[in-house]
């Protein structure tokens, strides 16, 4: 019996549990779901009702997507993702990520729903809280960790995404080179290109 992970293929903490998934080789039954109109079964093993959620095949449910990405790659981990980095200094990233900027690109993103500040404004505090140190870490390295990926590298990766996507022309010249380099990589990767293609909406049975 395979896992089965309920995923939203744009959502980028589906995404990056979905990409140690598929690291890993964890074969699972994927369910595309629309998450205006969330599958009964989705909801009765995880009544918050956000995605991914793993229901592994003895019956456990990891309902966070850092959850997810460990189980994974401690089934198999073949390129070192877990041990490519310090683990603290790899956990207190993606911390970082998701803690403190995660808040910022979503003001970023959305700005006509927070107004107290223009966009502006919240990309620039986004650069600071997160991305300027990030491109520090990557001048001279392929990755956040040296020249291999880590787990904080496919962790953060699809933030940066949606970051670099409120305002393409913005971003392909500003000041970030070596952010660029590590995200377009990431973006013209097999891997990345598996994790990504679509799949038809999933439908309970009747």
């Amino acid at each position: 019996m395979r896992p089965i992970l309920y995923s939203f293929r744009r959502c980028p903490y589906a995404i990056r549990a979905r990409l140690a998934l598929w690291q890993a080789g964890v074969v699972v039954a994927l369910r595309e779901v629309v998450l205006r109109d969330k599958p009964a079964h989705l909801l009765e093993i995880s009544p918050k009702g956000t995605v991914p959620v793993l229901r592994l095949p003895d019956g456990r449910v990891l309902e966070e997507s850092l959850d997810i990405m460990l189980w994974a790659l401690r089934q198999n981990d073949p390129d070192g993702w877990l041990t490519a980095g310090d683990g603290a200094e790899q956990a207190a990233l993606i911390s970082r990520n998701d803690v403190d900027f995660k808040p910022l690109l979503d003001r970023y993103k959305y700005a006509e729903r927070f107004p107290e500040k223009p966009a502006v404004a919240w990309r620039k505090a986004a650069i600071a809280a997160h991305l300027a140190d990030l491109e520090t870490r990557l001048t001279g390295q392929a990755y956040l960790f040296g020249d291999t990926p880590s787990l904080a590298d496919a962790a953060l990766l699809p933030f940066v995404r949606q970051f670099a996507a409120v305002d393409p022309a913005w971003f392909d010249a500003a000041p970030l080179p070596a952010l660029r380099r590590w995200l377009n990589a990431w973006l013209d990767s097999p891997l990345f290109a598996a994790v990504m293609v679509r799949h038809r909406t999933w439908q309970e049975p009747r």
